[in-house]
């Protein structure tokens, strides 16, 4: 694996440490490696920054600035990390370093290549993201319960969307599935009261790191 990692390069916007603020690993210290370029254009996207720009470098320079920071937590996202062909190379890479390894990936883009090692954390884009149509519904047999379905709702309207696919396609039985509110568009207690009246299955969460630092490129 080392000397194909060596061989190949990624466009990388940013790599920092923080707080891991969304999914079940929600507040766990983890390094982001935040890959440039993304197909999509989602009405509330909040790293347009990531769409351009970006510096090369090679994988191996990426591990070893992921070492840097001395966590088991890597979170691979983007952008659209899967853009990149050679993001497949980087998380088998780095699953072989003994790191456990999530994906933000928008569903737009075919994961069946993921290493299996990889907690694959995968959007599913409401009407409200202006992005529906570029759903690939064939990504959702490809999950396994250790990954995670993420709706992000703009309003009540994406909310019954949501309820609908949840249960007409049972997603439940596929692996968690996390209902989140659009920041400054949909009110959280808003959310969690339709979450409750209907008595679905599902876990909602907020944007963690939002709580604590706002809006911050690199938080």
């Amino acid at each position: 694996m080392q000397g194909t990692a060596r061989g190949e390069r990624l466009r990388i916007t940013e790599i920092f440490f923080s707080v891991q603020g969304e999914t079940s690993r929600a507040g766990l210290p983890t390094v982001f490696v935040r890959l440039t370029g993304c197909p999509l254009r989602c009405t509330w996207c909040d790293t347009e920054y990531a769409f351009h720009g970006g510096a090369y470098q090679h994988i191996d320079d990426i591990l070893a600035e992921v070492a840097r920071h001395g966590t088991p937590y890597v979170c691979v996202t983007g952008g659209e990390p899967l853009a990149q062909k050679p993001c497949l190379t980087l998380l088998s890479a780095l699953c072989d370093a003994g790191y456990s390894v999530s994906l933000e990936t928008s569903g737009a883009l075919d994961i069946s290549a993921v290493d299996a090692r990889v907690s694959k954390i995968m959007d599913l884009k409401a009407p409200g993201s202006g992005e529906v149509d570029k759903n690939l519904w064939d990504n959702l047999a490809h999950l396994t319960p250790r990954d995670e379905l993420k709706l992000v709702l703009a309003h009540e309207a994406d909310y019954l969307w949501a309820r609908e696919q949840f249960e007409t396609r049972a997603l439940a039985k596929l692996c968690p599935v996390l209902f989140s509110p659009v920041q400054g568009s949909l009110k959280p207690a808003d959310l969690a009261e339709w979450v409750l009246r209907d008595k679905l299955a599902v876990r909602m969460q907020v944007q963690l790191h939002k709580v604590i630092w706002g809006n911050q490129q690199g938080r």
